[in-house]
């Protein structure tokens, strides 16, 4: 799309996706972007850009092209040290040369047409031929100055621009991808600045940065200009918003996470590359709410989606909000090239091997990996060299300047950084687990310590006490043989939802209420409801945890919304059965107020659980917010692949009190095609099937209670443990009735409890006994699936 290949400036708006020799990917893909996706809503400062002909040009002239590759030539990036002395060298090289006349008077012009003779902030990027390639993202390796005042502050940030294409971390990625170092330009943007710092910026990308589930766009925010969150210098805000729901017109966002948000960058005192920021605290009121609205996410979403379709593939994009006009700008663009490139047909699962380690640490977890090794604390550059294979890497922050020494370690830990930051994004490409975001990791492991890194168990990731056994699990399920019944999951921790998707599956046909209770919410739904009259220490620890949030009862009920909808999401074509909230006392009384509420129980397993709770006085304004929040996902977002499970049901009086109570809530049966599935866990639930399923669409069967129950076994119980067994034959008994009452009545039927999960045996039985499904725990779906199809797992 550029006039000519020969021009030392060009305009962006003259520049398009097909003109990276000419000005890089980024600089490209600007305009493409200010080109063709201005009038679909897509907002992008303007500028222009020094080509590749006017850095050859620059290295040339002053004879310094034959010298940085001579001396790069001999260079062994693995050596740390030699790296660090040699960058510096080429860096102070170019510095300290003049730009040719032609190319600085060509700047000079096109500044003062940017600038119409005003004073002007400008952000100076760069942008390599070489980068945003489908197998190389170059995140972060080169330079960017942010609040550039006056020409002569522009050209000195230029040679800033060309001179980082020589970081350490630059040299040293190039040779690990290959890269010719003499076969790389850099291009330097003049781009006019959103003043993001009275407003917010991030990072967003249109898939999730950790499955690679592509049905959302993710996005980080805080406060202040990008570059905070571009670092990791500080734990953003996440959010995911449905792409089909923002389609539909419907509330689109499923999930909120709150970042610390601790500090910002803002415009310095001058507009020099050494002064033009600088980093200020937040103040504490601003932390606790969320940096971006609805409609600001909602309008990020739709740029997100209108560039990855005219590109037609996911892309990591970079956002600012001018807090003085409230606009949102698009200040780069380029594709992802992590989890779009993998083979979606081999399933990679890491496992630990260990229960009940100690945990040291958490934070947010990057990769899905696990790594074990010995604690190396790095406080700076200059102590790199003290991490060797296999070592488990610590530090305040890390950036792409210690991409050198990021791929020797087994995992990496670190106090700050959110999932978007150019590290993570290095961690992703390098395949090291990673752990942002600790808070303090570096205060609380001890050099030399032997700790295990785990990113495979959610959003959170978790740092283990000790070099814990694990096995990485992998599996084709490209062909997977058919079997007479659906194979669904159990599903309980909606941070693995988007990974879960890419097994072979019929849906969920468990999710636990419960399992969002506690993850995400923590707190005893009384003690929201009656915040007045707690004791103050209650209160306190109540109103941390509420931040964000415009009520006390608005947390409890978004934070389910918000775990329902993730799940349903994710399984959107496939049917997602939601179990009722199922705590026993004892279990309730561990959420934040729970005992001031909860009774104490000599067998909690046997007490106030289930549809007792629903219908008792004390506990239905509590059930009545989860109603709220199924009727929310379904209604309003229009998640009606969204079913509900009443579980713990001991008599046919209770059945029917329940159904009218959802009825009374807005949540009719039969409804919006609202099913309404009764956990079978009880003898009675068998033995008066008949009776049950008047109220009810179906039974899913829940074998542990069953079992239990029909043993008069306590499963709590090690000394009796040894008697539980979903196969003993008056369970069995137990099994046939539900399943044949269902079949005569024609409605659903399927098991969620965990024998079929350790026992493939009891599940090809109940594929013989004609039962409609059988869902299983991720970890077990694959063997099960070819244990049932009489094939080996391959």
């Amino acid at each position: 799309m550029a006039a000519q290949s020969t021009a030392l400036v060009i305009n962006l708006d003259q520049l398009g996706k097909d003109d990276i020799e000419m000005v890089g990917g980024k600089n490209a893909s600007l305009g493409e972007m200010i080109s063709h996706l201005s009038d679909l809503g897509v907002s992008v400062p303007g500028g222009f850009a020094t080509t590749s002909n006017a850095f050859y040009q620059f290295l040339t002239e002053t004879g310094l092209l034959d010298k940085i590759n001579s001396e790069l030539k001999t260079l062994d990036v693995n050596d740390v040290n030699k790296l660090a002395e040699t960058g510096k060298k080429i860096r102070t090289w170019i510095i300290e040369q003049e730009l040719p006349k032609d190319l600085e008077q060509a700047v000079r012009d096109s500044f003062e047409e940017m600038s119409d003779g005003k004073e002007i902030a400008v952000a100076v990027r760069s942008s390599a031929t070489a980068e945003d390639l489908p197998d190389a993202s170059f995140a972060g390796q080169q330079e960017t100055f942010l609040n550039i005042r006056g020409i002569d502050n522009v050209l000195i940030a230029i040679k800033e621009v060309f001179a980082s294409l020589y970081n350490d971390r630059a040299i040293s990625y190039r040779v690990h991808k290959g890269f010719e170092h003499e076969g790389v330009a850099l291009s330097a943007a003049v781009q006019r600045m959103v003043r993001s710092e009275t407003g917010a910026a991030g990072v967003m990308f249109t898939l999730d940065t950790e499955s690679g589930f592509d049905q959302v766009v993710f996005i980080t925010s805080s406060y202040g200009l990008g570059e905070m969150v571009v670092q990791g210098a500080v734990n953003p805000d996440e959010f995911y918003v449905s792409k089909q729901l923002l389609a539909n017109g419907k509330p689109a966002i499923i999930r909120r996470n709150l970042g610390s948000k601790h500090k910002k960058m803002i415009y310095g005192d001058e507009g020099s590359t050494t002064k033009s920021v600088k980093i200020i605290d937040v103040e504490k009121e601003d932390r606790m709410q969320f940096s971006l609205s609805t409609e600001e996410l909602n309008s990020l979403a739709k740029q997100a989606m209108t560039i990855e379709k005219h590109y037609g593939q996911a892309m990591d994009i970079e956002w600012a909000k001018d807090g003085d006009t409230n606009e949102i700008f698009i200040v780069q663009a380029r594709p992802e090239t992590v989890k779009s490139r993998q083979d979606s047909n081999v399933m990679e699962r890491y496992v630990i091997n260990t229960t009940g380690a100690k945990v040291l640490c958490e934070g947010r977890s990057i990769g899905q990996r696990i790594g074990a090794g010995k604690v190396r604390i790095v406080n700076n550059l200059n102590e790199m060299d003290k991490v060797q294979e296999g070592d488990v890497l610590v530090s305040d922050m890390t950036d792409p300047d210690w991409e050198p020494v990021m791929k020797r370690a087994s995992a990496i830990i670190t106090n700050r950084g959110g999932r978007t930051c150019h590290a993570a994004i290095i961690a992703r490409e390098l395949g090291v687990p990673a752990i942002v975001g600790c808070g303090n990791a570096t205060e609380l492991l001890v050099d030399g310590q032997d700790v295990t890194a785990s990113c495979a168990e959610g959003d959170t990731g978790f740092i283990y006490e000790g070099q814990l056994d694990f096995e990485v699990k992998t599996n084709s399920v490209e062909s997977m043989p058919e079997l007479a019944f659906k194979v669904m999951m159990n599903v309980g921790n909606p941070d693995r939802a988007f990974s879960f998707t890419q097994m072979p599956n019929e849906g969920i046909g468990l999710a636990r209420l419960e399992f969002i209770i506690n993850r995400m919410i923590g707190v005893h739904p009384k003690a929201l409801l009656n915040m007045n009259s707690l004791p103050r220490e209650i209160s306190q620890a109540i109103n941390e945890r509420i931040a964000g949030y415009a009520s006390p009862i608005d947390f409890y009920v978004d934070k389910l919304v918000e775990g329902i909808s993730t799940l349903a999401v994710a399984f959107m074509d496939q049917p997602v059965i939601v179990r009722m909230s199922d705590f026993k006392s004892n279990e309730y009384a561990n959420l934040l107020g729970g005992k001031l509420y909860e009774p104490s129980e000599e067998n909690p397993m046997l007490g106030f659980r289930g549809a007792s709770r629903y219908v008792s006085d004390n506990f239905r304004d509590c059930f009545e917010l989860e109603c709220k929040a199924l009727k929310r996902v379904r209604d309003e977002m229009g998640l009606t692949n969204v079913e509900i499970m009443i579980p713990f049901v001991r008599t046919v009086g209770e059945a029917k009190q329940v159904i009218e109570l959802l009825e009374k809530n807005g949540l009719k049966r039969g409804e919006n095609g609202l099913r309404v599935i009764m956990m079978c866990e009880l003898p009675t639930n068998a033995l008066l099937a008949e009776e049950f399923l008047e109220h009810f669409d179906g039974f899913s069967i829940g074998s542990n209670d069953l079992t239990q129950l029909t043993l008069g076994l306590d499963r709590d119980s090690g000394i009796v443990s040894h008697l539980f067994d979903e196969r003993d034959p008056a369970v069995k008994k137990l099994l046939s009735m539900a399943i044949d009452a269902c079949r005569k009545a024609g409605k659903y039927v399927g098991i969620c409890g965990q024998g079929p999960s350790d026992h493939p045996d009891l599940a090809y039985w109940l594929m013989e006994q004609g039962i409609s499904s059988v869902s299983l725990n991720p970890d077990s779906v694959l063997d099960t699936w070819f244990f049932l199809a009489g094939e080996e797992v391959k």
